[in-house]
């Protein structure tokens, strides 16, 4: 609500000072994966160059360390379990022989807020230089950013009709109408109003089914567009592109409301922005052809699961594990365990869960023979 005030937020500002994007898709180093919505957006409006985020602890176990005086930025996260130490009943701490503490993983009856503090590359030492990192993120990657977002443009199968001055989404004829490119300033900014309305595209009633009756300039109208912005900035931070929402002017002080009034919508609003980023590029997809082989662990994993990273020290016939943490633990995991569990979905699964949130989702009536969504 700050930044939009002040005319900073990533809607308003797509660019920084330095000419680099406002918004650059955070991953861990350490697993390759990405982050959840909602935490991705709070870790991009850091507005650092760097895309690599950690926890110390994750720093720590592969041989980086945290600056000193900076300071982390917060993330939650669904949390289902919990490892705690084993205890007497007079609440004495259990160890072995070696002088390890023993530990027994505590299953909740429901998901509960986990919490974590993550820190930047730029605020790290001994961290692999950024432009080495960055190239080996590219490799084997033969199309632009301009060609990647074409190319998802033209597999998504959306009837797109060229012509007239406005860009929006028809949702009573299921067509996105455009300018011609040649109305743009560069294929850039053509390519990324494309993927603005393809956004809204996907809330089809034959797609993700979202509600999107409002009126242009009612509630409902904008918290589609907050929607859509937010897939822009997710969309555009993977293919490199960049985002720009260029209506930003007519909706800003509608959403500064909605964020006041409503405090969980943008949790709502970043939940289904994932959607229609997983939609539009393939995630799905590519998920379900990666757990098409037989998921499991091999020696030497490193998963990086809640605020530390276990390392697969042993596999065994039987499918359990000896995992060790960043501190040092050792435990053996069967695979009917919770942590088993839940590390081999950290492993399988390219992002983390969203926390779940109840909402309500009003209906009205569609009026005139064109509904206009996303001018």
């Amino acid at each position: 609500m700050a930044e939009i005030k002040e005319g900073n937020s990533l809607f308003q500002k797509p660019i920084k000072e330095n000419g680099m994007p406002a918004f650059v898709k955070p991953i861990n180093p350490t697993t390759g994966k990405g982050y959840s919505a909602m935490n991705a957006l709070i870790l991009g409006m850091q507005r650092h160059d760097d895309p690599r985020w950690m926890s110390a602890d994750a720093a720590r176990y592969a041989g980086n360390w945290v600056k000193k005086d900076e300071k982390g930025t917060m993330i939650e996260f669904p949390k289902t379990s919990d490892i705690q130490a084993i205890r007497t009943a007079e609440g004495k701490v259990i160890k072995d022989d070696a002088g390890v503490t023993q530990t027994k993983t505590v299953e909740f009856e429901k998901p509960q807020r986990g919490q974590a503090f993550l820190f930047n590359g730029s605020q790290l030492k001994d961290l692999q230089p950024l432009e080495e990192f960055l190239a080996k993120q590219n490799e084997g990657q033969t199309l632009s950013p301009n060609e990647r977002a074409a190319k998802m443009i033209d597999d998504s199968k959306a009837v797109i009709i060229h012509g007239g001055q406005e860009a929006y989404y028809d949702k009573l004829r299921d067509a996105i109408i455009m300018p011609e490119p040649e109305h743009f300033e560069n294929e850039t900014k053509y390519l990324q109003t494309a993927i603005h309305q393809l956004a809204h595209w996907s809330g089809h009633e034959s797609r993700l089914n979202r509600p999107m009756e409002g009126k242009f300039g009612s509630l409902d109208y904008a918290r589609e567009e907050m929607r859509a912005a937010i897939a822009g900035i997710l969309i555009g931070g993977e293919l490199k592109i960049g985002h720009n929402f260029g209506q930003q002017a007519a909706y800003m002080s509608t959403f500064a409301k909605i964020l006041k009034d409503e405090p969980f919508e943008i949790a709502k609003a970043t939940r289904d922005a994932q959607k229609i980023a997983n939609l539009l590029l393939g995630t799905s997809q590519k998920r379900e052809q990666k757990q098409g082989a037989e998921p499991g662990f091999k020696k030497g994993d490193e998963i990086n699961y809640l605020d530390t990273t276990y390392k697969v020290l042993e596999t065994y016939k039987t499918k359990s594990i000896k995992v060790e943490d960043a501190d040092g633990t050792r435990k053996v995991l069967k695979p009917d365990y919770g942590l088993y569990k839940s590390l081999l979905e950290a492993k399988t699964n390219p992002r983390e869960p969203e926390m779940v949130l109840e909402e309500e989702q009003g209906q009205s009536e569609e009026q005139g023979q064109t509904q206009k969504i996303g001018r």
